[in-house]
């Protein structure tokens, strides 16, 4: 199983950006959830990541994580600073939402700790990691 990960890691990559963009869409357009200012920073971060690795895997670009690293990690701290705003770990005053939806609102919460910024984190994570797996293969 580990050598098949391995080896498919691009897609595996793929489908994870690609399924954390439609998640995203789906609670926006569909359930009419409002992006806070920090979850429009983690989509800038995340979109183009679906069009460079769909692009990347059709070229069979073997450079891909020049490209997808910075904006996987960039994603990935803009995530995590989400959640210390989010579980009160930093205080909401440090919090960039002025205006709009705030940064700590719940909006779902599956299990007592799946959020919407934590399924951001784990995807950046994974992504981050996979990119990193990928890299040290090349």
């Amino acid at each position: 199983m580990k050598k098949f990960i391995t080896s498919n890691i691009l897609y595996v990559i793929f489908i994870v950006a690609l399924s954390a963009t439609l998640g995203s869409l789906f609670f926006s357009e569909i359930l009419k959830f409002p992006p806070c200012v920090l979850c429009w920073y983690q989509r800038i971060a995340m979109y183009p990541i679906v069009a460079i690795l769909g692009i990347g895997i059709y070229f069979k670009e073997k450079y891909i994580h020049r490209y997808v690293l910075p904006l996987s990690i960039g994603g990935m701290a803009i995530a995590l600073f989400h959640n210390l705003l989010y579980y009160k770990i930093l205080p909401e005053s440090a919090a960039p939402c002025i205006l709009g939806v705030s940064c700590t609102t719940k909006q779902i919460e599956w299990f007592g700790f799946v959020t919407i910024p934590f399924l951001s984190l784990i995807a950046f994570a994974i992504i981050t990691l996979g990119m990193i797996i990928y890299m040290r293969q090349k």
